[in-house]
């Protein structure tokens, strides 16, 4: 299981000292977590993660290029053409799929060939970062093989759940568990502490 924390913007070197596969950087300006500085250095086993909302496809090539991207979460209502053009990029592309109760996954037909993972994250008020969890036993429909980021709500009080989820056979194709804003001081700020204790509970592979 890999792990991807979400909405760096001002402790990045201290998070990436915990060394998780992955760290997520919001190109979304209407985001409290937007990020707008330089990427610092990090180990080669971090990927650098884009999160872009709705953006222009010439906007997300260049901040491929200038922040060295390695992969690309799509956060917004982006067509699997959209998909298509970003794949030739080379990177890897996450597209993301919000759920609350229910979900009709009919909708992933379309974007089978055009992704590399999908993200499954709490529908709510905002596209991201809304600080609580769905209803997980949805995903006994999910009818591909693609591999999948759990995301959504996820901090401390979950562990026991996501063990739980991950003994059960709708988590056979989670890839890696997304955590955010449960982890947090202010939008931004992670709590390493809690990061920490979090990465303990659970074991996570670079």
């Amino acid at each position: 299981m890999k792990l991807k924390v979400c909405g760096m913007k001002y402790n990045t070197a201290e998070v990436a000292k915990l060394q998780p596969s992955y760290l997520g950087f919001i190109f979304y300006k209407n985001s409290p977590r937007n990020f707008e500085d330089a990427i610092p250095k990090l180990p080669k086993s971090i990927k650098r993660v884009g999160v872009f909302v709705d953006e222009n496809v010439e906007v997300i090539v260049d901040k491929i290029e200038r922040h060295k991207l390695d992969a690309i979460q799509l956060h917004g209502h982006e067509s699997p053409e959209i998909c298509r053009l970003l794949k030739s990029t080379k990177k890897e592309i996450i597209k993301v799929f919000s759920i609350k109760d229910e979900f009709d996954f009919s909708v992933l037909n379309d974007y089978e060939d055009v992704c590399d993972y999908y993200l499954f994250d709490t529908k709510g008020k905002f596209p991201g970062g809304n600080g609580y969890t769905f209803n997980w036993e949805v995903l006994n429909n999910y009818p591909s093989t693609k591999p999948y980021f759990l995301s959504g709500g996820i901090g401390l009080n979950e562990v026991d759940s996501i063990m739980s989820f991950l003994r059960r056979q709708e988590s056979k194709y989670c890839y890696a568990i997304d955590i955010n804003s449960k982890f947090e001081i202010e939008p931004g700020l992670k709590n390493i502490e809690e990061l920490e204790k979090f990465k303990a509970h659970l074991s996570f592979r670079t």
